[in-house]
């Protein structure tokens, strides 16, 4: 065999080895079209439904509501309101697709789940896609501090605490909004449960009268910059200006008082005299460490300084005095 039979044999065989490899790529490329045909990448795409709401409503009828949720249940709300044009459902608006995103890919088949907005945990969308038509109409001042809010920093979404198909938002009711706050902070639940408390498990407070829950850049999101000018805006007797300030009073209430609940009266941290000593522990009176040693029944002899109100059976103006001799707070 000659030299050039044998380069013609050897090209030949090299190219019946590539054969298979090459046949197999031919083979996925033409396949490719249908595969992408059948199951479209994930998105909602651009393009909106045919008829609007009532493409909508051809599908996601009574029959489809649970005990939990109803389509119609959109209808008794603000955002269905026809008169307002600042709705979805006003003169120009997109109806369902300015919330759940463009819907004639939703509404023309393949994977539901990952063709809409719906809001939902499990949606192939982030907390920050969601939550991006709510903002985007919801730009008023108590919600300016979202992004700097804990709830925004734990990645909850609006639909984690609001109910929009339904004609009563729970979290907006000062009786049921307590419910759905305390579905995440179980300590507050169990503050709310004890003997001295503010009123809000009887639906008299809601979380809301002190709290922004849209962001805040006071301390545990405070409707208002500081401790002391949320809690006078309800009890204005202790906001003063005072004769004769005690100063923890003008300092901070939660040096002495818990927020949202105690085992003991009036908010207290601590039962008097052993909340009093924290502070006042100069020589004389003031200094006196009283027990349980002191009361009658242990033959003490200083019980008037431990049983009743302690300190403040005798020092009863404790958040500050008025008058001319009230330096001690006495009267």
């Amino acid at each position: 065999m000659n030299l050039h039979t044998s380069m013609l044999c050897a090209v030949m065989l090299v190219a019946s080895l590539a054969w298979p490899t090459a046949a197999v790529a031919q083979a996925a490329a033409a396949s490719a079209p249908a595969q992408s045909a059948s199951a479209p990448p994930p998105g909602m795409g651009s393009e909106h439904s045919a008829k609007g709401a009532d493409t909508c409503l051809g599908c996601h009828d009574a029959d489809s509501d649970t005990p939990a949720f109803t389509t119609a249940g959109i209808f008794k709300t603000r955002h269905a309101h026809r008169g307002d044009a600042r709705t979805p459902f006003g003169r120009g608006g997109l109806q369902c697709e300015a919330c759940h995103g463009p819907g004639a890919r939703h509404s023309g088949g393949g994977n539901k789940k990952l063709t809409i907005n719906n809001f939902k945990a499990g949606s192939f969308l982030t907390v920050q896609e969601r939550n991006q038509p709510c903002l985007g109409c919801h730009q008023d001042q108590r919600r300016s501090a979202w992004h700097v809010g804990a709830h925004d920093s734990h990645q909850l979404a609006c639909t984690d605490c609001h109910k929009l198909h339904t004609d009563q938002d729970p979290v907006r009711a000062k009786g049921t909004q307590p419910e759905v706050c305390l579905t995440c902070h179980k300590q507050e639940r169990a503050d709310f449960q004890k003997p001295s408390t503010h009123p809000v498990r009887f639906g008299q407070m809601a979380c809301s009268d002190c709290h922004n829950a849209h962001g805040s850049t006071s301390p545990a999101m405070l409707n208002k910059p500081t401790v002391n000018q949320t809690c006078t805006s309800c009890h204005a007797e202790k906001r003063g200006p005072l004769l004769w300030e005690h100063a923890p009073v003008a300092e901070d209430c939660t040096l002495c008082h818990t927020v949202h609940g105690s085992v003991r009266p009036a908010l207290l941290t601590k039962s008097p005299p052993l909340l009093c000593q924290q502070c006042h522990a100069a020589a004389g009176h003031p200094s006196v460490a009283r027990t349980g040693g002191a009361l009658p029944a242990n033959g003490g002899a200083g019980a008037a300084f431990v049983v009743a109100g302690s300190c403040t059976n005798c020092h009863t103006q404790v958040h500050g005095s008025n008058h001319p001799a009230g330096a001690k707070l006495l009267r």
